[in-house]
């Protein structure tokens, strides 16, 4: 039987300097992304769960990066699930602050220079390096 499929969106929102934004939560680095709700596009899922995440507003969307999937449990429906995210490049102009979305577990939203990216990998998930390598940043 096919595991269900929940569908998502985020983003590799990079600034004025070229910093990378990147969120801590449950004790990994990690990028902003959240699941897609009936009536959006996948685009504007992945800027509003951004906007959420960081509370980081006037998100510029570029290009498609890619899609990464990972199978985890569903607490809430007590199931294995396949989760696909559809990550998009994404611009700010200046760097603004970022607030973490608490109630979703993020400790931290901190802009990264794109040359230290490296050392957050270490503590990170395979489909974040993955994405990450797709969009030329490590």
């Amino acid at each position: 039987m096919d595991k269900p499929k929940i569908i998502a969106a985020g983003g590799l929102l990079l600034n004025s300097k070229n910093e990378l934004l990147m969120i801590f939560r449950l004790g990994y680095w990690d990028l902003p992304k959240g699941k897609w709700e009936e009536g959006e596009t996948i685009e504007e899922c992945a800027v509003r769960e951004v906007e959420e995440e960081t509370n980081i507003h006037q998100i510029q969307l570029k290009e498609l990066v890619g899609l990464t999937y990972h199978e985890y449990f569903n607490k809430y429906t007590n199931e294995d699930v396949i989760k696909e995210t559809h990550w998009f490049k994404m611009y700010v102009d200046g760097t603004p602050g970022a607030t973490p979305q608490t109630s979703e577990d993020i400790t931290k939203a901190e802009w990264i220079p794109i040359d230290q990216i490296k050392s957050k990998l270490e503590n990170t998930y395979p489909t974040i390096k993955e994405i990450l390598g797709n969009a030329g940043l490590i």
